[in-house]
């Protein structure tokens, strides 16, 4: 697939990527760098992403869960993964031949993985989950004596190799005091590890994208960026915390369809929501829909850019196809490309629109959205 054969496509820019890496690496210059190919990289292509990850030298890949850790093995990435996420304890034999890392919480999956390494002549390497506020996953530090005995307990289990121990930030992007408290209790905890069992760790971590831009005093060994990565701040308050900037990594095209005229008074995709007045007018039809990953509930109120400025979705968005009003001065024809976002459309626009975060939107952009990969 080209560019001028895709109906709908975006375009990542590997540059651009290999520029935020650095950027952040820069933040961070005494610690390990984890970069985040979760969800598909965000939605950018997790396999694509990776490779020039490795390329570029990071110490360490992260996805959710052993299917996406799967995916990266099978087309030859051989560089440490870390899964962040849940593994059902049946398929710890299957973690273990993938010699993956495992994020562990639980005494179920980490005498599994004991197991099946054992019975594989292996050690599973693992990587212990503290959950210091963010009430998901992890072995709850409430009281740090206790919280280091149960932790201690898994590190114990015969062919396990507890490399690193980790925790994940609420609020880095929004509240200072929260986020110390949540980096002073891991910080505990690691002492009454070191104090009572003379536990320590190779690899501890705890600053996602947020934490590596405000707090670099949660750096520790290693940074694990994610949206941050991909050239977008997790929130505007981060913004001029990297020095040269982020710069975004995919743009999203559609490419005009149809441009039509209509009588006054005419309506406008399913429910008639939107309708022309008595002068008529004119609408281009992009095949990009809500199963393209355009949220429908942009549908009269998000925008693309076409022929050199804004123009508004009219109308509910369809499954496949959208329509954009066009004013009497448009010189569009069909062919034409629309941007959905990218240089002159930030993701964070329709994101603020919809009611959501740049991550969701990314995230949407459908697997039939073909990605186009650009070294620039």
């Amino acid at each position: 697939m080209t560019r001028e054969t895709a109906r709908t496509w975006a375009e990542v820019s590997l540059g651009n990527l290999e520029h935020n890496y650095r950027d952040l690496r820069a933040c961070a210059p005494d610690s390990r760098f984890l970069g985040t190919v979760k969800a598909n990289a965000y939605g950018h292509g997790a396999i694509p992403v990776a490779r020039r990850l490795v390329e570029l030298g990071t110490d360490y890949l992260a996805v959710a869960c052993l299917d996406e850790a799967a995916g990266l093995r099978e087309a030859g990435i051989t560089a440490p993964i870390l899964i962040l996420g849940y593994t059902p304890p049946e398929l710890a034999a299957e973690a273990v031949d993938l010699d993956v890392t495992q994020g562990v919480f639980t005494r179920p999956l980490a005498k599994a993985l004991s197991e099946a390494a054992g019975a594989a002549g292996k050690r599973a390497r693992v990587h212990l989950k503290v959950d210091t506020g963010m009430s998901r996953l992890g072995v709850l530090d409430q009281e740090p004596g206790q919280a280091a005995k149960e932790l201690e307990t898994l590190c114990a289990l015969p062919h396990l190799e507890p490399e690193g121990i980790f925790t994940h930030f609420a609020n880095a992007d929004g509240d200072e005091e929260y986020t110390m408290l949540q980096f002073t209790r891991f910080l505990d905890v690691l002492e009454e590890l070191e104090k009572k069992y003379g536990r320590t760790f190779e690899i501890r971590h705890c600053a996602a994208s947020a934490a590596v831009l405000n707090y670099p005093c949660t750096h520790m060994d290693m940074v694990r960026p994610g949206i941050a990565l991909y050239g977008h701040y997790p929130d505007p308050s981060c913004e001029g915390l990297d020095g040269p900037g982020l710069k975004p990594v995919m743009s999203l095209y559609s490419r005009v369809a149809a441009v039509r005229e209509f009588p006054a008074d005419t309506p406008v995709s399913y429910g008639c929501t939107a309708q022309f007045g008595r002068d008529g007018g004119r609408t281009a039809v992009l095949p990009m829909g809500y199963a393209d990953g355009l949220h429908r509930v942009l549908s009269n109120e998000g925008g693309v850019w076409l022929d050199g400025r804004y123009r508004p979705i009219m109308g509910r968005v369809c499954m496949d196809m959208c329509m954009v009003g066009l004013d009497e001065t448009a010189s569009v024809k069909p062919g034409d490309v629309a941007e959905v976002f990218g240089p002159h459309l930030p993701v964070e626009h329709h994101a603020e629109l919809a009611g959501t975060i740049s991550y969701e939107l990314l995230c949407s952009v459908a697997s039939r959205v073909p990605r186009i990969y650009k070294d620039a």
